[in-house]
């Protein structure tokens, strides 16, 4: 269709997101409701939702969008997004098809008609491909919807050495629309868990994908004066401006699309896929040399780190920006159903007396029933890492990486020194962090030889973060999350539960390097690391470009 000057743009006026509720929470949760993002299924305030079969596609498929809507007409837009976003289709007046939304939907899929499709013409530039969906409503108030796909690169459309992959198992486990994600929701016996089972086939929750500028972030922009409240930006934005409860968590919006845009407009020629790419296309890796994951990176299959594992010790490169490597899932129905049962696994994960299955256990890595923690893979573990920077995690602690050896190759360049402070202003440290227990000997810290920590890991730099909340009594005071993770996590860990509280309770989030094989893996183990990139931090960008430069060719 001939494209026209007319757009729907993400300025104009939106509709308040449409929530479903569940009472029943008492005051250890930050909310008393929770809340879900599900269709009103009301004419009179007109709604469109779509998703499609797969999160990726090569050039020359057709996507088929599924949707339901109550308008009359809508309209589709698609973009290729990143440093300078461009138009690829769009249609006008689609006629409205309304179906209606099963209450289990987050787990067995929306089963919605197609409402159109657009196939991918040959040669298109792979990326991610950001779908827009709108009607208008009665008032001239506009409804917008946002979901995306990925374009595979091909032999023929290849842009360079790196490949990017997004960390869409955690966006998954996040993603709540419909009525649960792996963390709160409307399944089990009194509806009111967490759903271990969540399906693909259903659209994503409403800010995901894309943000208004000035969106909160989880961690604090500020450092809390003396007996402050705690602090939860991204929970009050999100509540105050109809956006999901767990938009800031996870999703392109908020991590991935800020690597994106920073290294578009450095120059640097990526490709990129999806976790279910790396998953059932092991080969997808051969024609890369460095693969990268940033952002919030904690959900992996057995299959994906197997595969990145091997990358490496052919020679392969891993460049980590990211932090809290730690559950294991399982993916089914092709992709189309992730799995992870979390602290319920060892009671209720069907494979965990399976003898042949049960490495598959989707607990933690560092759990008695897996024990493959995650240090094998990215030089980190989740576990003896956690938080800091919000909330009752350390708000005053530092926001950056204090450098330990300054000598080595990752910052060249930055004048950076032994105990010097890098990227606290822009606050690249939090929400979440990887580490490793440590020892410092001289001055110099050491990882301590733990069961399935490899051999040869060098901790560049860090900072200490907490896998609790300290609570202070006052008016007023009231915690998110308190002690629940640290009491979880110690439950599943191989050591006694009052062994393991106490070797948790205390972690780090660091910068480490290793070798594997003939290939090197470089982790800075924190989520907020983009944010030294998009806020123009010298050191953050400068390291970063070191370690694209050596592992993928420079920019």
């Amino acid at each position: 269709m001939t494209r026209s000057k007319f757009r729907f743009p993400e300025t104009g006026p939106h509709a308040v997101a449409p929530w479903g509720v569940r009472k029943g929470y008492g005051d250890e949760h930050f909310l008393s409701d929770y809340r879900f993002q599900a269709p009103r299924e009301d004419p009179e305030l007109a709604e469109v939702f779509v998703y499609t079969p797969r999160m990726s596609y090569d050039p020359g498929e057709t996507v088929e969008f599924h949707g339901s809507t109550t308008a009359d007409t809508w309209t589709l837009q698609i973009y290729r997004d990143g440093h300078a976003p461009e138009m690829v289709h769009e249609v006008f007046d689609l006629p409205g098809t309304f179906t209606r939304t099963s209450e289990t939907a987050y787990m067995d899929g929306c089963d919605w008609p197609v409402l159109h499709s657009w196939t991918i013409p040959e040669g298109q530039r792979p990326g991610f491909y950001r779908v827009v969906s709108t009607c208008l409503r009665k008032d001239g108030e506009r409804f917008v919807q946002h979901h995306f796909f990925v374009v595979r690169p091909t032999p023929e459309t290849r842009q360079g050495k790196i490949l990017f992959m997004l960390a869409t198992g955690t966006w998954t486990a996040y993603n709540d629309w419909g009525g649960a994600n792996h963390y709160f929701g409307t399944w089990g016996p009194n509806g009111n868990e967490g759903s271990p089972h969540l399906s693909l086939h259903r659209p994503w929750t409403r800010g995901m994908l894309w943000l208004p500028k000035g969106a909160a972030r989880i961690a604090q922009n500020r450092i809390p004066e003396m007996n402050d409240l705690p602090g939860y930006p991204s929970k009050e934005w999100g509540y105050s401006h109809g956006f999901g409860q767990y938009y800031a968590a996870a999703g392109w919006a908020q991590f991935d699309r800020h690597f994106a845009v920073w290294a578009e407009r450095q120059g640097y020629g990526f490709d990129i896929i999806t976790q279910t790419d790396l998953h059932l296309r092991p080969g997808i890796l051969d024609d890369y040399t460095c693969l990268v994951t940033v952002g919030h990176d904690e959900y992996w299959s057995w299959d994906m780190r197997k595969t990145v594992e091997d990358f490496v010790e052919r020679g392969g490169n891993f460049s980590r920006f990211g932090g809290n490597f730690l559950w294991q899932i399982r993916l089914e129905e092709d992709g189309a159903r992730q799995v992870c049962w979390k602290t319920k696994a060892p009671k209720m994960d069907p494979v965990r007396d399976d003898p042949e299955q049960k490495h598959l256990l989707t607990a933690s890595w560092e759990s008695g029933g897996v024990n493959w923690p995650g240090a094998s893979t990215v030089g980190v573990n989740g576990c003896h890492g956690m938080y800091g920077s919000w909330g009752g995690f350390a708000p005053r602690g530092s926001r950056g990486f204090t450098v330990y050896r300054p000598e080595h190759w990752v910052f060249e360049g930055t004048d950076l020194r032994y105990a010097d402070v890098f990227g606290a202003e822009a606050g690249i440290f939090g929400y979440e962090v990887d580490g490793l227990n440590y020892t410092f000997e001289r001055g110099l810290p050491y990882p301590v030889a733990d069961p399935g920590v490899p051999e040869g890991i060098d901790i560049l730099a860090m900072s200490p973060a907490v896998l609790f909340e300290y609570e202070h009594e006052g008016p007023g005071y009231r915690y998110y999350v308190r002690d629940s993770d640290l009491v979880g996590l110690a439950e599943l860990a191989a050591e006694e539960t009052p062994v393991a509280r106490r070797n948790y309770q205390y972690g780090s989030g660091m910068v480490t390097s290793m070798k594997r094989g003939k290939g090197e893996v470089l982790t800075a183990g924190s989520c907020e690391w983009i944010m030294g990139l998009t806020r123009r931090d010298p050191f953050t960008e400068a390291i970063t470009r070191n370690a694209l430069d050596r592992f993928g060719g420079e920019a």
